[in-house]
């Protein structure tokens, strides 16, 4: 699964639209529709903003791990 895949797929089973989550990484929904669908690349910060905010690891959210549980410190 490509990471806009995943980035769609944690999106929709938290309920929250493309407008939310664009509002919260301080985005357009325009800008935030092109992620989701591969136009443009997500940059490092915004996803790092996902990872947190869905409370799952980078590695997860980038297709290397099936796992979406974070490291713990």
């Amino acid at each position: 699964m490509e990471y806009y895949e995943r980035i769609r797929a944690l999106r929709q089973a938290n309920h929250e639209t493309q407008r939310q989550l664009a509002e919260f990484l301080g985005t357009t929904q325009q800008a935030y529709m092109k992620y989701e669908k591969g136009v443009n690349e997500m940059p490092v910060r915004r996803i790092i903003a996902i990872c947190r905010h869905y409370n799952v690891s980078a590695d997860y959210v980038l297709g290397l791990s099936e796992n979406p549980e974070p490291i713990k410190k």
